[in-house]
């Protein structure tokens, strides 16, 4: 006489393994967007920032992922005359240009990515460079410096530097 199995029983381990498979994936999935340093809310700290009087200050950033491995990059703030600005840039952090909505000063931007810390971006209006920039995350990931140099709409040459508190 053999001992047949308990019914079920395979199939509760297949169940079993197939949840635990899916659970480690959404854990490492849930590490992977952690991991990002940049990713996150960050509030402007004016008092360590250097900001050229006349040139647009963004006080609040979102960088949040997007679908097919895209970063969605949403800034508030004043413009050059102290009025409330929005601006919302989806793309990939391939050096390549996407476009910019609700931003007058310019139509594109492109990030780069230097390392898990560093972006460069580049600014443009109508195919012109307007603004070169730099973002990058602290070690400890608590702050972000964003250092940027360009021309104002009035031809202004302006050089800038944000400190950014993660939220």
């Amino acid at each position: 006489m053999t001992a047949s199995p308990i019914p079920g029983s395979m199939g509760d381990m297949k169940t079993k393994t197939l949840l635990l498979t899916l659970a480690l994936c959404f854990a490492a999935g849930t590490i992977c967007f952690a991991a990002s340093p940049q990713m996150g809310t960050w509030k402007l700290n004016e008092a360590k920032s250097k900001i050229t009087p006349g040139t647009m200050k963004n006080t609040m950033v979102v960088y949040e992922e997007a679908t097919g491995g895209k970063v969605k990059i949403t800034t508030d703030g004043v413009d050059a005359a102290g009025k409330p600005a929005h601006s919302e840039w989806t793309g990939k952090l391939d050096g390549k240009d996407y476009s910019v909505t609700g931003d007058p000063t310019s139509d594109m931007r492109s990030y780069k990515k230097v390392d898990d810390r560093t972006l460069d971006f580049t600014v443009k209006k109508s195919g012109k460079v307007t603004v070169n920039g730099r973002v990058s995350v602290s070690a400890d990931g608590k702050s972000r410096t964003v250092t940027t140099s360009g021309t104002t709409a009035k031809g202004k040459k302006f050089s800038n530097k944000a400190v950014f508190d993660k939220q």
